[in-house]
């Protein structure tokens, strides 16, 4: 297909292509969606899990970057999708022109994403789009590793913080680099992230803010940080170091530096 269009990959994108059937059912099947569901696919290339989707009756958006693949799904899919041609993410969050086409119906993002855009719209679909209701995802295995972190383990840090602050992260599946064409250097994994109910929102971007400028100094004690005259939480000590907190700690922190600024 991409022979005829005179397209091939293209690494800046991070196109490697997800080919294998059993992989693709598989995570179809942990979205749960069924026929009549919205799904949002981010990087659909040649069609290949957007027609899995298809086949189970969902109504697709799906926004793609480059020009000739959008080409190329248009042609071969035809108005059996909402098909948006740019950039997801506009300014770190996602596409007006895709928040447009999604409407105040609720859906679930399944995608093989594009391994640069990963990070940032995972937290961005938890934090600004309580329509979501569930993302379903392939992405870098390392990245999903920092997703299911443990506290005070290497890869506890900012994206493990946030993303389950708000969520329920879950290993679907491996995908090893014989799944895609061409071929990665690296193994992948598909994961689920679906938001807790009843999460609250209203300060997110402010505590998203703190716990960022605070593991920007993560081998730091906590009262070379915020100061040895601060009043601690009950638990928590001066010499604590922010790696080895948990996200309720951290709460509790952020609540009191808050105030102080206040």
């Amino acid at each position: 297909m991409l022979e005829a269009y005179g397209l091939s990959p293209l690494h800046r994108l991070g196109q490697n292509f997800l080919h294998d059937h059993n992989i693709l059912n598989k995570l179809v099947d942990a979205s749960g969606v069924v026929e009549g569901d919205v799904v949002l696919e981010i990087g659909p290339g040649t069609g290949t899990l957007t027609e899995t989707l298809l086949e189970r009756g969902c109504i697709v958006v799906a926004c793609e970057l480059d020009r000739g693949l959008t080409e190329l799904l248009t042609d071969r899919l035809g108005n059996s999708i909402t098909l948006i041609h740019g950039d997801c993410l506009q300014k770190k969050q996602l596409n007006k022109e895709v928040v447009e086409a999604l409407g105040d119906r609720t859906w679930r993002l399944v995608a093989n994403l594009p391994y640069q855009i990963a990070s940032p719209l995972l937290v961005d679909l938890l934090s600004n789009q309580p329509n979501c209701l569930g993302q379903f995802v392939t992405i870098q295995y390392e990245v999903a590793q920092r997703l299911m972190a443990k506290v005070d383990s290497d890869n506890w840090g900012v994206l493990s913080i946030l993303v389950q602050r708000l969520a329920e992260v879950s290993m679907i599946t491996k995908a090893p680099n014989t799944c895609f064409w061409p071929k990665p250097k690296i193994t992948s994994a598909c994961v689920g992230v679906i938001p807790k109910e009843n999460m609250s929102l209203s300060d997110n971007k402010e505590f998203a803010l703190f716990v960022t400028a605070l593991f920007a100094k993560r081998r730091k004690q906590l009262g070379s940080i915020i100061g040895r005259d601060v009043a601690l939480p009950e638990g928590i000590e001066a010499e604590a170091r922010p790696s080895t907190l948990t996200i309720e700690q951290l709460e509790l922190l952020f609540q009191i530096v808050k105030t102080l600024k206040v």
